[in-house]
């Protein structure tokens, strides 16, 4: 009995027209500069590339640019090889807009799961589409009827397995192929061939085949809402603490806010927005979501110990005495509650008990940034000049100078009397400044 989708003739107007879109995409990245063998990530980027970070921050259509765009010429010239076998038999046997939408529908999928699997990856190429080609031709052959001899019918089928087969083996030891966009493309492509296998088979089903293809975008559209639920707000967050290494502060609270409005059990939101208020001075604020943090995650170590930073800052000495010895009693070789008792200490001009706080804290870090720095302000307040000095020259060597240092420095020489030194000292802090000054504009 013939089969009425097994008719239309053996046409490629459509494979030829995705084949030529890629082409010219790769000529275009090769004219403006791009490597011909190894583009760099930010090229990609740049160019359409599927990345987490930027699909689910707003950038969606990379979920389709992606799909033309190739990592040099060895890639683009496996996948449009396997783009015309494949497209050409896929075309032929769905016709030209279901063969569209098919290659369409199965490269979104594979970029999706791409997105689910690596989410601090970038990904780009028509391979998954290609696999969702040869996902709807094993459904087709599984489950259609054909005119063609059946020994014709099982030598397709069986190369068409081979190829999915060897190329995920590949994959997997080359380490390089996101193989996760193939398997999303090989899924979306075989739902999409089983169905219109089992309802649609005609060529003039138009309306069945509308449905069809209207349920995989919809399809689509769940899966991109449930990465969006999943991982979205998460991304959103990396991107706010992009901003805030920026010095782009009052961005990233805005953006901040949102997100913890619409998801206000997200502790890295949280976490994140205290401290661009920290950032700010607005302690108040910031402790208001420090506490928020520690309600949702008890045991945070970064929160509780900024929370005590916050405290500090704020002038409330013994609230913040508590929350460093607190934690002190759950771990007695806390560094940083060490650290964080030692400056509570020197608030209430306990000199010499914060001193031996900051000894604990070197004796158990001996890398760690600032300790002497606060060491040589304890012994300069109690007007041990020369153990001060001591205390800043090791901060130098072990962390480099800074002007705070020197300006530290200064100060010590001055009150011993040593105003050559002083006057120097005073001198290479307004110049660190000003080097500060400039590179932090040159970042900006």
């Amino acid at each position: 009995m013939p089969a009425p989708w097994a008719r239309g003739g053996t046409g490629r107007t459509v494979t030829q027209a995705i084949f030529g879109i890629n082409l010219a995409v790769f000529a275009g990245m090769v004219l403006a500069g791009v490597s011909i063998t190894e583009p760099t990530t930010q090229e990609l980027i740049h160019w359409g590339a599927n990345s987490a970070q930027l699909t689910l921050g707003g950038q969606w259509w990379r979920l389709v640019t992606n799909t033309f765009l190739h990592i040099g010429i060895i890639h683009i010239a496996l996948n449009m090889w396997c783009l015309w076998s494949l497209g050409a038999l896929a075309e032929s046997l769905y016709g030209p807009w279901t063969f569209a939408a098919v290659y369409l529908i199965s490269g979104v999928s594979g970029s999706l799961a791409s997105v689910a699997w690596h989410p601090y990856g970038i990904s780009a190429g028509a391979s998954g589409a290609i696999f969702g080609l040869a996902g709807a031709l094993i459904a087709s052959y599984k489950l259609g009827e054909f005119s063609l001899p059946p020994s014709v019918v099982a030598g397709t089928l069986r190369c068409t397995v081979a190829f999915v087969g060897y190329n995920i083996v590949i994959g997997l030891m080359s380490g390089r192929t996101d193989n996760s966009a193939h398997l999303g493309g090989l899924a979306g492509g075989a739902i999409l061939g089983a169905l219109i296998a089992r309802v649609a088979p005609q060529r003039d089903a138009v309306a069945s085949r509308i449905a069809i293809v209207t349920l995989g975008i919809a399809m689509l559209f769940g899966a991109g809402f449930w990465l969006n639920q999943a991982h979205g707000y998460e991304i959103r967050v990396n991107k706010a603490n992009e901003l805030l290494g920026k010095n782009q502060t009052a961005q990233a609270v805005a953006e901040l806010q949102e997100i913890v409005r619409h998801r206000p059990k997200l502790t890295s939101a949280h976490f994140a927005l205290a401290h661009a208020y920290f950032t700010l001075r607005q302690y108040p604020e910031a402790e208001s979501e420090l506490k928020r943090v520690l309600e949702l995650q008890p045991d945070n170590g970064w929160a509780s110990y900024e929370l005590g930073m916050t405290y500090l800052n704020q002038k409330q000495t013994a609230e913040a005495k508590e929350v460093f010895t607190r934690r002190l009693t759950q771990n007695a070789n806390d560094v940083d509650a060490h650290y964080g008792l030692g400056m509570s200490l020197a608030n209430e001009h306990n000199y010499e008990a914060a001193i031996k706080e900051y000894n604990t804290a070197l004796r158990l870090d001996p890398q760690a940034g600032g300790i002497y720095y606060e060491i040589g302000n304890c012994y300069t307040a109690i007007k041990k000049y020369d153990d001060a000095i001591a205390a800043f020259t090791k901060e130098q060597q072990a962390n480099g100078d800074n002007e705070y240092i020197e300006t530290a420095l200064a100060d010590v020489y001055k009150a011993e009397g040593l105003r050559q030194k002083a006057d120097d000292a005073k001198h290479k802090a307004e110049q660190l400044r000003k080097n500060s000054a400039q590179n932090d504009g040159a970042n900006d």
